[in-house]
């Protein structure tokens, strides 16, 4: 077996406060929320927006056990840290090749979205040409330093904020002034006038929450852009507050105003909503801009990817996980081998779907299975994190005795996040629309897993899981 070495070399810390927040807001809020909430709302109506405050509910919990973690020990790709130390190794372990996973196959899928948005402008572009420009500029952008993907991704984040401050205020106009409307405000009936509120019942409410779920993954880019933040403990507590905060009010604002004005069951027919509401108050441009901001959200959330996971592929090959050249780090102190690792990846997928595209439609469906099974290795940092706290807590007494940022109602909120994960999982599978997803996904863990159980042995995994058990 190799040997580890387990002092991986430290990244600069030039990224601001402001960046950090901007990442983690930026991570969580993608393509899925421009283009994706009519599938969500077509389960469960309206009560949508309960689905979305619910599983915000769930974030909380999540980003307040990293919080408490990282105040302590901030340090790249912590949650995977925290897993391994507070957990098992093999929770490492596939933290760390689900992060690596999940944004391959996102980063790939948001480079072909942002092909398609750019024909919109230039409907005789190459596809492929204009794929290999994009992944050029973003392997660019990161390998220059942390800084420079910090600000890139900071104004990438603003202007999906922006929009969706603007699509919230106009919705609001139309609702209750009655802004493009002839001045008669829509009001709040359509939340409940077609069909009820809960259309979907108990089993359309949880089918959405997969979906939903999806959405909010991200945030934990928090806990691995740690390790690259100046004054981290400061800028931790302030990004998990104000983060959160923001993300319940940009998703369960936008998707208020969605449901608000339009009749949720004829949402499938009006195309985008955004583009349809800022249409409504005479904004003529609506779709250009529209379109500009959802190539934004697709460069964001493939620079995102190759950021998040280029970090945790640079841990695995210092812990002897992956090759050690993908632990190589630049002049420019950032993993440059593992930023071209991940590149390279998300080539070889994008190259993969141009061809399918062509020869195949029904294999060019089947990307979006693949895209979609993202879900469930992007659910495992959420479970590692609730698990490694009830641990961090346990086995920390006296540090929690004077921590400034603990987790509120320990350890019931743990208990309460994990249970409804699973049922959430559970739901995916029941449900004929995720099922090929989750299954796919858990493929992609098993196979993690087997590995893992074959290098390390089987024997010892045994070892230090009974190890773990007798630990405070």
């Amino acid at each position: 077996m190799k040997q580890k070495n387990k002092q991986a070399p430290e990244l600069q810390r030039s990224m601001t406060a402001g960046q950090m927040e901007m990442i983690s807001l930026g991570g969580a809020i993608g393509v899925g929320l421009f283009m994706g909430a009519t599938s969500t709302i077509k389960w469960t109506g309206p009560s949508v927006i309960l689905a979305y405050m619910f599983v915000g509910l769930i974030l909380y919990i999540v980003m307040r056990a990293l919080g408490e973690m990282i105040y302590v020990n901030p340090g790249t790709g912590s949650f995977a840290d925290y897993a391994t130390e507070y957990v098992h190794p093999l929770a490492g372990y596939m933290a760390k090749w689900a992060n690596v996973f999940e944004y391959i196959v996102v980063g790939m899928s948001e480079v072909v979205a942002a092909t398609e948005y750019l024909r919109y402008w230039w409907p005789h572009t190459n596809s492929f040409v204009a794929g290999i420009i994009i992944i050029l500029f973003l392997v660019a952008a990161n390998l220059a330093s942390a800084k420079a993907y910090g600000s890139l991704e900071f104004w990438f984040a603003m202007i999906k904020v922006v929009t969706i401050i603007m699509m919230i205020v106009l919705g609001l106009a139309i609702i209750f002034l009655g802004w493009g409307n002839g001045g008669q405000p829509i009001g709040l009936s359509n939340l409940w006038r077609h069909g009820g509120f809960f259309t979907g019942g108990v089993q359309g409410f949880f089918f959405s929450m997969s979906i939903v779920v999806g959405s909010y993954q991200g945030i934990e880019l928090l806990g691995i852009s740690a390790g690259e933040v100046a004054n981290p403990q400061q800028a931790i507590v302030k990004s998990v507050k104000s983060v959160l905060l923001r993300i319940l009010i940009f998703y369960v604002g936008a998707i208020f105003v969605i449901v608000t004005i339009y009749p949720w069951n004829q949402l499938s027919s009006i195309g985008s909503p955004f583009v349809s509401t800022f249409a409504k108050v005479g904004i003529t441009a609506a779709a250009s801009v529209i379109n500009f901001v959802v190539l934004t959200a697709a460069l964001s959330g493939a620079n995102s990817g190759i950021y998040s996971s280029s970090r945790m592929l640079f841990k695995l090959a210092h812990e002897g996980d992956a090759p050690k050249i993908l632990g190589r780090v630049s002049k420019r102190i950032v993993p440059d081998a593992a930023i071209l690792g991940i590149s390279g990846g998300i080539l070889l997928g994008f190259i993969i779907d141009m061809i399918a595209s062509i020869y195949s439609k029904s294999t060019a469906n089947l990307f979006v299975v693949v895209f979609s099974s993202s879900v469930l290795p992007g659910m495992v940092p959420w479970f590692v994190i609730l698990l490694a706290e009830l641990r961090f807590r346990k086995g920390n007494p006296e540090l929690m005795q004077t921590h400034p940022f603990k987790l509120p109602l320990y350890p019931a909120a743990n208990y309460f996040a994990l249970a409804m994960l699973l049922v959430i999982v559970v739901f995916m599978f029941i449900n004929p629309d995720t099922r090929i997803s989750v299954i796919v996904g858990a493929v992609a863990l098993i196979i993690a897993a087997t590995v893992y159980l074959i290098r390390h042995g089987f024997g010892r995994v045994a070892r230090i899981s009974k190890k773990n058990r007798q630990l405070p």
